[in-house]
């Protein structure tokens, strides 16, 4: 199995080499940002969700099997970290609807998804499951096999909601096509 950058990094980490645990923080840090911002009421709380990711990573890294599946670990830690700090915080489970609109687009990849407002107001219309699925695959680019991991079910259940909703999306999108085109 070829290893990746981040699969090296955790090797190095679990040696205990702190300057691993830095660059796999400076790697991978803005794409674990991205996503807590998409699940976290605000700005500070998804900051303190992401370092708290990177925390928690190295404090249960006897729990990481190295097997390819850094991002996933990762990703899975960002989504408990968020859930927990709701629920700390008060606040009752998040939708799409809830992404703040003063995000800064100071991380990497993120004006992309922020100048996308559509994105936004289409994966709104789909079952949380979906829109967890979407976002992974098109906002934080997983492969499905990766996506599978963070959210715990079996590949074909990804496959099948990524289906459903893209199928979905394209209802919608042909729908609006149809309204324009019948506007004076």
């Amino acid at each position: 199995m070829i290893l990746t950058r981040e699969e090296k990094l955790m090797i190095r980490i679990g040696q205990g080499d702190t300057e691993a645990v830095e660059e796999l923080i400076g790697l991978l840090y803005p794409e674990i940002l991205r996503y807590c911002l998409w699940h976290a009421p605000n700005r500070d709380l998804a900051e303190d969700a992401a370092q708290e990711t990177f925390l928690k990573a190295i404090r249960y890294y006897d729990r990481y099997v190295h097997k390819g599946k850094c991002k996933a670990f990762l990703y899975r830690i960002a989504a408990n970290t968020c859930v927990d700090m709701r629920r700390k915080a008060g606040a009752g489970e998040l939708s799409v609807e809830d992404i703040p609109e003063e995000l800064s687009g100071e991380e990497p990849g993120f004006r992309r998804i922020l100048s996308d407002l559509t994105f936004r107001q289409r994966i709104r219309s789909l079952p949380p499951q979906q829109q967890e699925v979407v976002l992974l695959r098109f906002g934080q680019e997983l492969t499905l096999r990766q996506i599978a991991q963070v959210t715990g079910v079996p590949l074909r259940t990804v496959q099948s909601r990524l289906r459903a909703a893209l199928k979905k999306l394209k209802s919608q999108i042909e729908k609006e096509e149809h309204c324009e085109k019948e506007r004076p």
